[in-house]
């Protein structure tokens, strides 16, 4: 459970500080899902990813996010920093960390329909007051 939170967390805050050894384990994980993201088809990579990601919120950033960010880029989707020794044990902790891509612009959101028919009745209804006004 604790490789799927950290690779959880690695990609939703695109940074993590471990050890060592979680990151050479965690590595192999979030490549392999911005992979899956990236080559399969949609409703199969969801299905793949949310097996291993906790979070939903971590699976629609890879799905949305992400997947564009490294389309150019193969493989070698994160990297690992070392920060030194951990005070109590001296264990080495690392920072693993994704790559910068291209810059993804976010899709806009579309307004809810019943808001935009609202505006619409509101601007008709409008019309016909000043009509039968002026008459």
């Amino acid at each position: 459970m604790i490789k799927r939170n950290l690779v959880t967390s690695l990609l939703l805050y695109e940074t993590v500080r471990t050890t060592k050894k979680r990151a050479q384990v965690v590595r192999p994980m979030a490549d392999r899902l911005i992979t899956v993201a990236k080559t399969k088809q949609p409703h199969l990579a969801i299905r793949f990813i949310n097996r291993v990601v906790t979070d939903k919120n971590a699976s629609r950033k890879l799905m949305e996010v992400l997947r564009e960010r490294y389309s150019d880029r193969q493989s070698g989707f994160t990297r690992m920093i070392p920060v030194g020794a951990r005070k109590g044990d001296g264990a080495e902790l690392v920072e693993i960390s994704l790559l910068e891509g291209k810059d993804v612009v976010p899709r806009e959101a579309k307004a809810p329909r019943s808001t935009v028919k609202k505006s619409v009745k509101t601007a008709k209804s409008k019309a016909k007051k000043d009509s039968s006004s002026a008459s």
